[in-house]
């Protein structure tokens, strides 16, 4: 499982990296990105599909 998320739908509301700050982190501007290659580490998967569901734009997606 992977994480990837849309730069263009992302608009910074920070809820990935609130919610799942193994799996994303924020950039200089406070918008969303994804850590390392996008992998889910085992036992992450929950925390990822919470993220998913909490971003308002869905700008999160699980490859």
């Amino acid at each position: 499982m992977k994480v990837k998320i849309d730069p263009e739908r992302c608009q910074g509301h920070g809820r990935c990296y609130d919610l799942a700050p193994a799996l994303f982190a924020e950039d200089d501007e406070g918008y969303g990105q994804v850590v390392g290659d996008g992998a889910v580490p085992e036992g992450e998967e929950r925390t990822a599909r919470l993220a998913v569901t909490n971003c308002p734009e869905r700008a999160i997606e699980i490859l």
